[in-house]
């Protein structure tokens, strides 16, 4: 009888997620110096950036 692929996983979550979230996006787009830290600067439909 063989296990289920659920059980015992040693690397689990460890796999490298594609898609940032907006905060994430946020700190990528500062280190990158493409980020304006003004008071109506846009949270919504921000520039596509490498992940990190």
């Amino acid at each position: 009888m063989t296990r289920h692929a659920s059980y015992g996983k040693s690397n689990k979550g460890v796999k490298k997620r594609n898609v940032l979230k907006r905060f994430e996006r946020v700190e990528a787009l500062k280190k990158l110096g493409r980020w304006k830290d003004a008071k109506g600067s846009r949270v919504t439909g921000l520039p596509k950036t490498p992940s990190v």
